[in-house]
């Protein structure tokens, strides 16, 4: 096998894996601290019930969530040496305040939720759940800014030795790039966060226990869920969009299939995607919209991927169905979320066991979509690991044989398929459990 696929697998493999855990943390830190805050100011147990349970919830991502992240790092410098070499004086500032800031902020208030002791929380409860919620986002803000600037570098110059050196850390966390990337990132976790609060409000009205907390979750879940599937379309997605097109063209003609240079491009719905062909099968289009909503122009001119040179396109197939599942999973959660919505505003939800059942069953759709879009965003980078600067190619470590990153990625397969039984386990038992008495 070739060592850069060899390595590229296994970064893929545990990077997936480990975004499952902060897409959950960042999702569901402001029910955390939402239920705490109205349990310490209202004196109302049962929003503490929920705080409680719900922050178990959460320290059960959060610790699978660094048990996954360390191996990432390792790898910048077992497989990865040649990238890190050039560019570890960048990348490794956000990484490091990422440590430093975020994680310490949101792991030493976890704990201070977890041990507290009264029966209510106290204000300082109250404010160590917003300050977890905090620290999730941070930790998720430095690590786009990472990927941000990676996808589009700046504040940065060039060493005569050929490394990249930071000119000024205010313009990689300032970027334009990362600000809507990071907006879109943290709307697809609250989506999530969202679904799964409401999924598992539905399964205790289903199974007729714990009805009134079981009501008040599946209504936040469904509003939240609501709000944010809008938001993740209309601003962030739209804008997020937009930077693809001004500063990722070829990106943006692989996500639609378009090969042919189009005034007045045409929106792909469904279709399958020929590179060999340079066409794709079966479309179903909507005339002008890509030109519409990448230029605000319904006749402007959209540079297709025959415009540039074939090994500077991506995967093109999995950039295409990776992006459409994305899409499609996010307009079906805006019509979920709204028939949700409409029932409860006319009473009409609980007594819905057909739409507690959707609920429900709607829980691992959010990761999936989160999953999808991060596929995109990578995989539509390619053949770039820094956007312009350096390809994926020039990115490993010369020293490190195929053969031996095959055989860690055989065990990292094996541990992370008992750490995610574990971790379902563990989450599943919470949820059996149910929001206790205090």
């Amino acid at each position: 096998m070739d060592p850069v696929l060899a390595d590229r697998l296994q970064f893929a493999f545990t990077i997936m894996f480990h975004y499952l855990f902060p897409i959950g943390t960042m999702g569901m830190a402001p029910f955390v601290a939402a239920y705490t805050w109205k349990a310490a100011r209202d004196f109302d147990e049962e929003s503490a019930r929920i705080a409680r349970f719900l922050t178990k919830i959460f320290a059960i991502n959060f610790a699978a969530g660094v048990v996954t992240g360390i191996p990432m790092e390792f790898q910048f410098g077992t497989n990865w040496a040649a990238f890190s070499r050039r560019s570890g004086a960048v990348v490794g500032q956000p990484l490091a305040m990422e440590s430093m800031f975020a994680f310490f902020l949101e792991s030493v208030f976890l704990g201070a939720l977890l041990y507290r002791r009264r029966r209510l929380p106290s204000i300082f409860s109250a404010w160590a759940a917003v300050f977890v919620c905090v620290g999730s986002w941070l930790s998720g803000f430095f690590i786009v800014a990472t990927n941000a600037w990676m996808q589009h570098p700046v504040g940065f110059s060039i060493a005569p030795d050929g490394t990249i050196r930071l000119e000024n850390i205010w313009a990689l966390l300032f970027s334009p790039f990362l600000r809507w990337q990071f907006a879109h990132v943290l709307t697809g976790a609250l989506v999530a966060g969202g679904f799964v609060v409401a999924g598992v409000g539905a399964y205790y009205l289903l199974s007729r226990r714990e009805e009134s907390i079981g009501r008040r979750l599946v209504r936040a879940g469904t509003i939240v869920a609501l709000v944010f599937s809008l938001i993740a379309i209309f601003p962030t997605g739209d804008d997020n969009g937009r930077d693809v097109t001004a500063y990722q063209p070829i990106k943006l003609a692989a996500m639609e299939g378009l090969f042919e240079t189009t005034h007045g491009a045409p929106l792909a719905i469904i279709g399958m995607p020929d590179a060999a062909g340079d066409h794709l099968i079966d479309p179903v289009f909507v005339p002008d919209l890509l030109s519409f909503l990448a230029y605000g122009n319904f006749r402007a001119n959209v540079q297709g991927l025959n415009a540039y040179a074939r090994e500077l396109w991506p995967p093109v197939e999995l950039t295409y169905y990776a992006y459409h599942v994305m899409v499609g999973l996010g307009t079906i959660f805006v019509a979920v979320a709204v028939l949700a919505v409409l029932l409860l505003r006319f009473g009409l939800l609980w007594n819905s066991r057909w739409m507690l059942w959707i609920l429900m069953l709607m829980m691992p759709f959010p990761y999936i979509a989160n999953e999808a879009g991060w596929t995109t965003t990578e995989v539509g980078r390619q053949p770039w690991i820094i956007y312009g600067l350096m390809r994926t190619a020039h990115g490993p470590s010369p020293t490190v044989a195929a053969g031996e990153t095959v055989f860690t990625l055989i065990g990292f397969a094996g541990m992370y398929f008992l750490l995610g039984v574990l971790f379902l386990y563990l989450v599943l038992r919470e949820i059996g459990i149910g929001p206790q008495e205090i």
